[in-house]
């Protein structure tokens, strides 16, 4: 088999840090709450959702006109499934409540058959599957699947199972190859990845021969969206082309990520899924030869993918725009759970230096540190002046929103949060080997030669880079513990139970196999030196300059510390950082402070566009705050990639 491990499961895993606890603990207390108001048209001063009022209308209960996007159910669903992950984390009656009554509401809005769409049962009844080109059908069916999966395995509560069991059913029946079936799959990628998990649950295997279809089906000739505009009598404009959906090429001849990210990354992470599921090496190359293309020539330092506003796409290789970077949230968390998921099929350290890139950077900054504000856009560079006036420049907000009229991106960080604890830990049963993939506090637990056996955490991650891993079993028992040593550390050095390990590695994971017995020690150092981090020269925005990292944290300046026009800061190779954590900044963070050059204000004349005479520089101090942590203060310029000083 291609697949070499498992993920722990999330029940058996407890954050306990100072970084991930309080995230979860918001998370449950703050973000869900606010996400279920909001969903509830109880925001003042925010974009309305009508999300649980089309639900209700849908079951009858109101009579009033459907509100939103095609794709509004998405939002409820993906609020549940970090309902899910968060009950799985720790019980809560009263969330659970809720929870359960959204369960009985989705059962009275669906149809006898299965059916369960509300814009369809109630803006436009009559004309389901009639667009699967523009309108989301699958796609929000596919996150009410995942929203199941994870409230089942939270609560063992079967019904909403059986609830999206019935739908599920009613799409094998209406798509396929046979005689009356429709030949086709959604416009936007979802539901692929979501049958293999209701599969996983179920052990229904139409629903992965299902989501194989949908894979395979696409981009074939004919030209499905050709043949289903022309038997609609409501046609739209087909102004985007067949490669914002992926289906430009059967999806074996793909070699380049191409259009919508978003939908792109689902359909990736649907193929990974399949390739695992049949042992499909020819599959597994070609998801290895597109992450080659996203991660190696498409992706930002923060893990963001997706640079264009126009369509939320990909572009052509190396076109990294930072002042225009669109990098949409769900984007970076869609590449997490590719990375996720390439990572149980191959243990290589390329996929969890991603993992870890895009979680600290690219997805935490998308939500504000007290949960309440949410950057749908997640741009490298702010100039709030020119992004007040400039059409280019319209995507870029720089202040985070309390809610969106497309409001994909909060609940999907919220799920993304609440879920984190599937992604630190891997076990490989038949090498009996225990990966460690991020270093987060807190314990795990996993059955090993018939004994249970917990691993405990403590870190201060990711300021400092001292980890201690600690076995606790009854009976003493050999198996591997495999620690990544992540791509961006130089110099790591390992202990067990005080005595130095040389450090033998397999594509980026230390490997230490031996009898362990109770209470046996790991140390861990990763050294974290601070970074100057330098692109690629064919990222053309980029030539010049460098930006600055420790450990997995891309850093950036903001106006508040460095004053305005934080382009005229040139760092140069020589320039040395000094690292100190500052409690009351930013609910704590690790700032970075050094030398750098700007433009002398007395060398210049405001009332001289242009002159022949140089400039003279002068030494300042510079001050560097993570990425995630910008815009939760004043607004004002922000700036990640600054001028190499030479």
């Amino acid at each position: 088999m291609i697949k070499h491990m498992n993920a722990i499961p999330i029940k058996n895993v407890t954050i306990d840090d100072s970084f991930w606890a309080k995230r979860q603990k918001l998370v449950r207390e703050t973000v869900i709450p606010y996400q279920w108001d909001a969903l509830n048209d109880e925001i003042l001063d925010s974009e309305p959702s009508h999300t649980v009022e089309n639900f209700r209308i849908a079951a009858g209960e109101l009579k009033t006109d459907y509100y939103g996007q095609v794709f509004q159910d998405s939002d409820l669903a993906k609020w549940l499934e970090a309902v899910g992950y968060s009950l799985s984390v720790k019980r809560d009656e009263k969330l659970e409540a809720i929870a359960d009554g959204v369960i009985d509401l989705l059962e009275r809005a669906q149809q006898a058959d299965g059916y369960l769409n509300t814009y369809f049962t109630v803006a436009k009844p009559g004309k389901k599957w009639t667009n699967l080109r523009d309108d989301h059908e699958l796609y929000c069916g596919g996150h009410l699947i995942e929203a199941a999966v994870a409230y089942y395995e939270a609560t063992g509560k079967r019904k909403i199972i059986d609830i999206m069991s019935l739908y599920a059913d009613h799409m094998v029946d209406v798509f396929g190859t046979k005689p009356g079936q429709i030949r086709g799959y959604d416009g936007h990628p979802e539901i692929e990845l979501a049958l293999v998990r209701l599969y996983h649950v179920t052990g229904n295997k139409n629903y992965l021969e299902l989501s194989r279809y949908f894979v395979e089906e696409r981009g074939q000739e004919p030209y499905f969206y050709d043949i289903e505009e022309s038997g609609r009598t409501e046609h739209r404009v087909a102004r985007r082309k067949a490669d914002y959906f992926q289906a430009h090429l059967p999806v074996r001849e793909q070699k380049t990520a191409e259009g919508h990210s978003v939908r792109a990354l689902y359909l990736f992470s649907g193929a990974t899924d399949l390739a695992a599921e049949y042992n499909d090496r020819e599959l597994l190359d070609v998801c290895k030869e597109l992450w080659k293309n996203v991660t190696r020539k498409r992706m930002y330092i923060t893990g963001g993918v997706g640079s264009n506003e126009y369509w939320e796409s990909f572009t052509v290789d190396y076109d990294l725009p930072n002042d225009r970077a669109y990098t949409e949230t769900c984007a970076s968390i869609s590449l997490m759970f590719w990375a996720s998921r390439m990572l149980q099929i191959e243990a290589d350290r390329e996929y969890a230096d991603v993992m870890e890139r895009v979680l600290y950077n690219g997805i935490l900054s998308g939500i504000s540190l007290d949960g309440k504000s949410y950057f749908y856009v997640n741009p490298l560079e702010v100039w709030p002046s020119a992004c007040d006036i400039r059409e280019d420049l319209r995507s870029v907000i720089r202040t985070r929103q309390a809610w969106f009229g497309c409001a994909c991106c909060p609940p999907n960080v919220a799920r993304l949060i609440a879920s984190l604890g599937q992604y630190i830990y891997s076990y490989n049963e038949l090498e009996q080997e225990w990966f460690v993939h991020l270093y987060i506090g807190g314990k795990a637990n996993q059955t090993i030669g018939g004994q249970q056996v917990q691993l405990t955490q403590q870190s201060n991650y990711p300021w400092d880079e001292h980890i201690t891993l600690t076995v606790f079993m009854e009976q003493p028992a050999e198996f591997t513990i495999a620690l990544r040593l992540p791509g961006w550390c130089k110099g790591a050095a390992l202990k067990v139970n005080g005595e130095a390990v040389e450090l033998a590695t397999n594509k980026g994971y230390a490997k230490v196999k031996r009898v362990w017995h109770n209470s046996d020690r790991i140390e861990l150092v990763l050294p974290m030196a601070v970074e100057k981090v330098r692109s690629n020269p064919k990222v053309r925005e980029n030539v010049g300059k460098l930006a600055l990292q420790r450990g997995p944290i891309v850093f950036c300046l903001e106006e508040a510390d460095n004053g305005a026009n934080l382009r005229d800061i040139r760092v140069s190779a020589s320039s040395e950082f000094t690292v100190s954590y500052e409690d009351g900044l930013l609910e704590g963070v690790v700032v970075l402070s050094g030398g750098a050059w700007r433009t002398d204000e007395t060398s210049y004349d405001d009332n001289s566009l242009y002159t022949t005479v140089p400039f003279a520089s002068t030494n300042v101090q510079v001050k560097a705050i993570p990425y995630y942590a910008w815009a939760n203060r004043e607004p004002g310029e922000m700036l990640v990639w600054l001028h190499e000083h030479v």
